[in-house]
């Protein structure tokens, strides 16, 4: 991608680096999983990785993790192992999606879509 200056946009960060080489997390995560930041405390925040303050910053608003992806620039697989991660040390919440008879909640489909619009 290029940037304005016409020179190309680096991610935040390099991608397999911060996971060790992993791209599958240690659970399933769906790209249309919800993300919210967890209340963290102030001093917390200087022991945190860039690319999980990134998050954190990001989630302040709900985000899935497809969104999350797209806007740090990093594949998705990447980006589902720091999610997951994040979660199993309480720094995220994840909002799966309710299944209601087999059918998707129509809230979260709504939500998917108007975030997908904003990217």
């Amino acid at each position: 991608m290029l940037g304005g200056d016409g020179t190309e946009d680096e991610p935040l960060f390099r991608p397999y680096a911060v996971t060790g080489g992993r791209a599958e997390p240690n659970y399933h995560l769906a790209m249309e999983t919800l993300v919210s930041s967890a209340p963290i405390m102030s001093d917390d925040l200087s022991l945190l990785t860039p690319e999980q303050e990134a998050i954190i910053v990001l989630c302040h608003s709900v985000r899935s993790v497809a969104e999350i992806s797209a806007l740090l620039r990093v594949p998705l697989g990447v980006a589902r192992v720091l999610i997951a991660d994040m979660a199993d040390e309480g720094l995220v919440r994840l909002h799966l999606p309710r299944l209601n008879q087999g059918q998707p909640d129509h809230n979260l489909l709504e939500r998917v879509l108007s975030g997908l619009r904003r990217l």
